[in-house]
């Protein structure tokens, strides 16, 4: 059975930004500060690093209760048990990835576009993360998507929509009555020295427009 998931704030890792001496414990202060989900992205990271790195984060989620998501590796979020896999549109097929993890787990897309965020739910994805909204530095080349797409992307898409890329205090507001399901974060959460305060601030600022 798939887990029941809050998509409200969702931390996406990147050791490269954190002040927090261990990602276990970044992970450990961004929950405690509210976040809801946990997608471990470590592109930079040999197989082993990333296991071995899994293993530690999924032991901190699973005390803290909060669902696992691993970015692209499949295999990876085999062997942690982690609760999902999350695929951008170069990657492994949602079809293909479903035959391998199996349909008691979460499957989460990256999309820019309309037609991106029709084939993933038509294949099968469980969520979908909508952006870049706003350029960053984690992910230079990523396509923006405008508000307008947004807002038609959820006028057609039924499944829960994180917004992702360039999301922090000041931009957060901005998605008050989107109809977006949550907001995924990185460098607002990862950068900070105080994680856990800036989780709770960026969680109550999201909420504001609920």
């Amino acid at each position: 059975m798939k887990p029941k998931i809050d998509y409200t704030l969702y931390l996406v890792t990147d050791r490269n930004l954190m002040f927090s001496p261990t990602i276990e414990d970044l992970v450990e202060q961004a929950i405690k500060g509210g976040c809801t989900l946990i997608q471990l992205r470590e592109k930079d990271s040999s197989s082993l690093e990333f296991y071995e790195m899994a293993l530690r984060v999924r032991e901190v989620t699973n005390q803290l209760d909060i669902p696992l998501i691993i970015n692209d590796r499949v295999d990876i979020a085999i062997a942690v048990n982690a609760d999902g896999v999350h695929i951008g549109q170069n990657d492994l097929p949602i079809d293909a990835v479903r035959n391998i993890i199996g349909y008691d787990k979460i499957i989460g897309v990256s999309a820019s576009n309309l037609s991106e965020a029709l084939n993933a739910q038509r294949g099968g994805a469980d969520y979908l993360g909508i952006g870049a909204m706003f350029a960053t530095d984690t992910k230079s080349d990523a396509n923006l998507t405008s508000f307008d797409e947004l807002q038609k992307i959820r006028e057609a898409i039924s499944l829960p929509l994180v917004v992702i890329g360039g999301i922090n205090r000041t931009t957060a507001p901005l998605f008050h009555g989107s109809g977006v399901d949550g907001l995924a974060v990185v460098s607002a959460i990862a950068a900070r020295e105080d994680v856990c305060g800036a989780a709770r601030e960026l969680k109550q600022l999201f909420l504001k427009g609920r």
